[in-house]
């Protein structure tokens, strides 16, 4: 500790240095205890006061360190520490009043939803409304930047105890792509459903393959043909099975390295751009052109066609032991992963994807088809030299 002075607050500030890799550093006034100076890496200076309300503790920011500004700052942190003796938390009052200020959730997602009724379905909004609606009432009253992960995380555990795991997971889902539209509006910096887990494993449509069960698929997938290379292609775009099954090579842009869907090939008819790593073009570029065809997969008039065929093949050549699991679930697999692993923003996984949510339910979603496209690049890139390392494993 040391008494922080007019005169030599200068040199304080001088003398304090940030260790590498640090955020920032402190030093206590011997003249009021709780009371602080911190300098921050960039170099920037502020007072502070620390103090504990109960067993939690607190420290609130008084201002830029000024030699004019020090007696206000100590007079401002003598007032805090007095209250905080008498079991006022005035940290926890300066933040509900920014809350009171700030769009609570209940009050936003009637506007969410009056963007996502005319472009979804009709049984998917209602089931998204239902979810946020009721699953997510308890914090209604929450102002929107002040829902915390945690507090995300408590009232999943609680859906999945009252309702079922796979509840949960579409009610996380639900507030996932709430948050999305949020961000895009402004109305909030980041997502606190950002790495939480999915609750349900296997069965059904909820089912998610493990990191270790998609190299195994990968593995196996290696020599079996087209419907090898369809598989290995689906794990690493996350795309449908049918807009890689039937892929022709007019959608396919060597010099960009991307495939271009048309509105007609695509389940929401939006046009659609998926980038393609290093790793996906060398298989495409081991395809070769049949009997001027333009599909790239398949023999006859139109894509690939023998899905039951070769999946049952391909079960031959898995664990005995492995849950069942179907070709789309590669595509929830992939989206899954790519969020916990934090290798993209939930909104460009949702581009990615090509999901109409969040900030492609509404004009943008129109005129900017091409939206986050060096995002989708760099998140995909990332997650196929993932994959490498998963299948050399």
């Amino acid at each position: 500790m040391t008494k922080i002075t007019k005169v030599g607050l200068a040199n304080a500030i001088a003398r304090l240095k940030v260790p590498p890799g640090a955020r920032d550093v402190q030093i206590f006034d011997d003249k009021l205890p709780g009371f602080g100076l911190r300098k921050f890496a960039s170099g920037k200076a502020s007072f502070f006061v620390k103090f504990n309300v109960g067993k939690q503790q607190r420290r609130m920011s008084l201002g830029v360190a000024t030699a004019s500004g020090l007696e206000d700052a100590r007079a401002a942190a003598e007032k805090i520490l007095a209250k905080a003796r008498l079991g006022d938390d005035a940290q926890a009052a300066k933040k509900a009043e920014r809350a009171k200020r700030a769009s609570t959730l209940g009050s936003l997602i009637p506007q969410y939803l009056a963007t996502r009724a005319a472009d979804i379905a009709p049984s998917y909004f209602t089931a998204t409304s239902r979810y946020l609606n009721e699953h997510w009432k308890p914090m209604h009253g929450c102002a929107i930047e002040a829902v915390e992960r945690r507090d995300v995380v408590r009232v999943l555990d609680n859906i999945a105890d009252d309702c079922g795991k796979v509840a949960a997971d579409r009610a996380r889902a639900a507030l996932s792509g709430f948050y999305a539209w949020a961000i895009d509006r402004s109305h909030a910096d980041t997502t606190p459903v950002l790495h939480v887990k999915n609750r349900a494993n296997g069965g059904g449509r909820d089912r998610v393959l493990s990191e270790d069960e998609l190299a195994q698929v990968w593995r196996a997938a290696v020599g079996m043909g087209d419907y090898g290379v369809i598989l290995r292609l689906l794990i690493l775009t996350g795309q449908r099975k049918s807009e890689i099954g039937d892929l022709s090579w007019p959608e396919i842009d060597v010099q960009h390295k991307q495939i271009e869907l048309p509105a007609t090939r695509t389940k929401n008819k939006r046009a659609h751009i998926v980038p393609l790593s290093e790793l996906a073009m060398a298989i495409i570029n081991e395809v070769l052109r049949r009997n001027r065809r333009d599909f790239l997969f398949g023999g006859g008039s139109r894509g690939f066609q023998g899905w039951s065929r070769c999946k049952a093949r391909l079960n031959e050549q898995l664990p005995k032991d492995m849950e069942p699991w179907c070709v789309h679930d590669l595509r929830r697999s992939v989206i899954t992963h790519l969020n916990e692993r934090g290798f993209a923003d939930p909104h460009v996984i949702e581009a990615i994807a090509n999901h109409v949510s969040g900030h492609k339910a509404f004009v943008a979603g129109i005129y900017n088809r091409s939206a986050y496209a060096a995002q989708k690049r760099a998140g995909l890139d990332t997650w196929a030299a993932h994959v490498k390392k998963m299948v050399s494993r």
